[in-house]
């Protein structure tokens, strides 16, 4: 009997083996599909009840010393049709040079929350971390903001586009509810929920600007990641009141090059078994092993590191089949070299278990920004930063 067993455990083994081997060697050959290209550097990414893409593209340039192009909400069907559904949101180059508007969105139903970034609230002032309020004031109202649009199912559908103005961006920073029309007879409504505060003093002339980036929701309160001020936004959508949940501390830096601390600068969140969970991209120099995915009780902010050793993590995606939790991981670069630009690719991770060595899903990505799962099809969508979706199917 016992022999039996030990035999009937080693071709067990030997089944576990290959079919993890099978597992790997699958994902590890996974290639990315262009969905569409041309975006203005899109940063969130949303699955509607349609099943289209939503995405938010924060704006970009088409030349060097050109002006910035405008923020846009554009819908994308999966054979790579986009449509606009809202432009001319506010776009600025933010301190560091890279346009910033808007950033993470969240779909519930028919109503789409849209995190509004930094924006050129702040200039740089000689160095990392050394930014300063912008003398002239900020190019927009409603920049470090959350914002609400309402459309429905006909406006997803059909959509030619609305458009926001600049008088339209005072009204929303006014508290004004807006009603925008297009050319075909629709509507969408928009409103601010949240204008976060521009910036905080900290030792003079230290300032630390807010910079909303992602989005998760429980019941009726947003989870928003901010990675200017190192914290997790908690927004009560029932009041529109705001408050911090928890601010991470400053991360040591291992390498010789920049100050010896660190920003934690969180950027993705997702829900995960009714805990956040935040991945901690880091600050410059940027280095390897010091990014992290933090589980953040969204009751208390009590915060503890679940998954370690990472490299400029900017998204999470937990999927849970039969009881079972697997993370995924989204690196925004994972090469060798230390500082921007960087030349390696960022890669698609998944943890079976958060202390296990990862899978690579795929390495086939240029500075992804966040990414959703189709759990129908089972496809993988990503945003890149220079303009592309592409799909990673499994």
């Amino acid at each position: 009997m016992n022999k039996f067993r030990n035999r009937l455990a080693n071709l067990l083994g030997i089944v576990l083996a290959i079919s993890t081997l099978l597992f790997c060697a699958k994902y590890a050959s996974a290639q990315c599909t262009e969905i569409t290209s041309g975006l203005r550097h899109p940063l969130g990414l949303a699955l509607s009840n349609q099943r289209n893409l939503v995405v938010s593209e924060s704006g970009s340039r088409v030349l060097p010393g050109t002006a910035v192009l405008p923020g846009r909400i554009s819908i994308v069907d999966t054979g790579g049709t986009r449509r606009t559904l809202l432009d001319g949101l506010p776009s600025a180059l933010n301190d560091v040079g890279d346009a910033s508007g808007p950033a993470g969105i969240l779909i519930r139903g028919r109503t789409l929350y849209v995190a509004i970034g930094v924006g050129d609230v702040t200039i740089n002032g000689g160095g990392p971390g050394l930014n300063k309020p912008n003398p002239n004031g900020p190019s927009s109202p409603i920049f470090s903001s959350l914002l609400e649009i309402h459309f429905s199912s006909n406006v997803e559908k059909t959509t030619t586009g609305f458009t926001l103005t600049f008088a339209n961006q005072q009204a929303l920073a006014n508290g004004e509810t807006l009603t925008l029309s297009n050319s075909d007879g629709d509507n969408i409504t928009v409103r601010m929920v949240v204008n976060f505060p521009d910036f905080i003093v900290l030792t003079p002339p230290f300032i630390a600007a807010s910079n909303p980036f992602q989005l998760a929701a429980i019941e009726d309160h947003l989870y928003v990641t901010d990675g200017g001020r190192n914290l997790v936004w908690d927004v009560d959508l029932e009041t529109g009141s705001f408050s911090t949940l928890v601010s991470f501390p400053k991360i040591t830096n291992p390498t010789p090059v920049g100050a010896p601390l660190i920003d934690a600068v969180p950027t993705g969140i997702a829900v995960s078994n009714d805990q956040l969970l935040v991945t901690l991209f880091s600050g410059f120099p940027f280095p390897p092993g010091v990014s992290s995915v933090e589980q953040v009780d969204p009751v208390t902010g009590n915060h503890s590191a679940l998954i370690t050793g990472r490299r400029t993590a900017i998204d999470v995606l937990p999927i849970t089949t039969s009881g079972d939790t697997d993370y995924l991981v989204l690196q925004h670069n994972s090469g060798p070299v230390l500082l921007p630009p960087w030349s390696g690719p960022g890669v698609l991770l998944r943890f079976d278990n958060p202390g296990d060595a990862p899978t690579t899903i795929a390495s086939c990505l240029t500075r992804p920004t966040s990414m959703l799962w189709d759990q129908k099809t089972g496809t993988f969508y990503v945003n890149e930063l220079a303009g592309r979706i592409v799909s990673i199917a499994q």
